[in-house]
């Protein structure tokens, strides 16, 4: 990303414009870090199933299996929840009843609602994802990578981040 601001002119608050090109080159590079860790992320958990020999779904897939949990849930659940995107989640879910990873049960009162919950060999795949992310937080405490309050400090400024992001798309101003 590049960044293109004219140096000799004030930002909206009369900060210096300096300041402003050092958090605008601060921001982007958050947010590329932000999109790339969700890359690796997936690329991480893809070599996880290759080395256990879990070829059947996608890294998405098994983290909307871990994202579902013990619960019941609908499609409209895990979006509103921020998980998924439209018809990503209703396409993963469908494929992931196919597989045998979901059992999923029409509403009763709204036939048009389908509510999911995952099968045996769903929370196996779920497991094996908790296992997964309990050992790259036991490595990240052992190796020095994070403490405690780093990972809190982190966890608080992505949720002011996450905060301001949802403000701006209810409330344009």
């Amino acid at each position: 990303m590049t960044i293109h601001t004219d140096l000799h002119q004030p930002g909206r608050d009369g900060v210096s414009a300096a300041r402003s090109t050092a958090f605008m080159a601060s921001y982007l590079e958050a947010l590329t870090l932000v999109e790339r860790l969700h890359r690796l992320l997936l690329d991480v958990i893809k070599d996880e199933f290759e080395r256990v020999g879990l070829l059947e779904i996608n890294a998405v897939q098994a983290l909307l299996l871990f994202n579902v949990g013990d619960n019941e849930v609908t499609a409209g659940e895990l979006k509103s929840r921020g998980y998924y995107q439209g018809s990503n989640v209703s396409y993963n879910l469908r494929k992931l009843v196919d597989m045998g990873f979901m059992h999923h049960q029409r509403s009763e009162l709204d036939r048009r609602s389908v509510r999911v919950r995952l099968t045996e060999k769903g929370r196996g795949v779920r497991d094996l994802v908790a296992r997964l992310f309990a050992t790259h937080a036991d490595g990240l405490v052992e190796r020095r990578v994070l403490d405690q309050a780093g990972i809190d400090d982190i966890a608080v400024a992505l949720r002011r981040v996450e905060r301001y992001w949802t403000e701006q798309i209810r409330y344009i101003y």
